[in-house]
């Protein structure tokens, strides 16, 4: 018995493994075993597969909602600056920033204008008060056939075509089947809605 605990004293760790006991200095450098790891891996890959859609789902609201308040926010002040003004102001969509360009899409820019001439184009002189760059690579943004290519307003700040009838309509932002939607009411209030498909062709 004394030579059994002797022996210990002089190989500790070989006298723990002779009682199938594993030393602290040993457990220190033990690993992960294979299955561990793979284990581990197989959980981190789950859950990378949920949190991957989840964010991208979050970055599409977030575009839908940025464009939608900004060209809101466009439609608004040309209605507030037709009132300030007294006269004709009207939004089109434009590619180039300097006059309007129709068939387009909203998503390719928009400018403001005082609109004198009343024609819905801006002509040399008149000037251009806000405009807006548009968002490419980002949703497709598309008006149906009231509001496809122009919102106007005249000094009542109601809405109006170029004939004089009523301009009512709705322009819908369009992301990965994501949607919204600006509505111009028969008094030229728009709005933001939030819709569950995103049938930006329909006229």
């Amino acid at each position: 018995m004394t030579r059994d605990r002797g022996s210990c004293r002089i190989s500790r760790d070989f006298c723990l493994e002779s009682h199938g006991l594993v030393s602290p200095r040993q457990r220190g450098l033990d690993g992960f075993s294979l299955i561990e790891l793979l284990a581990v891996l197989t959980v981190a890959m789950v859950l990378a597969g949920v949190a991957v859609p989840s964010f991208a789902t979050l970055m599409r609201e977030n575009r839908l909602t940025a464009a939608a308040n900004e060209l809101l926010g466009a439609i608004l002040y040309a209605r507030s600056e037709a009132i300030k003004r007294g006269s004709r102001v009207t939004i089109c969509t434009s590619s180039g920033l300097i006059d309007c360009k129709p068939n387009t899409g909203w998503h390719g820019g928009w400018i403001v204008f005082e609109d004198r001439s009343a024609n819905g184009e801006r002509e040399e002189g008149e000037s251009i008060l806000l405009v807006g760059d548009g968002w490419n690579g980002g949703p497709v943004i598309t008006g149906n056939t009231p509001v496809r290519d122009y919102v106007s307003y005249v000094s009542s700040g109601a809405s109006r075509r170029l004939g004089g009838a009523l301009q009512m309509g709705t322009i819908t932002f369009c992301d990965g089947g994501a949607a919204r939607q600006i509505v111009i009411s028969a008094s030229g209030r728009p709005r933001v809605v939030r819709v569950a498909s995103c049938d930006w062709r329909s006229s």
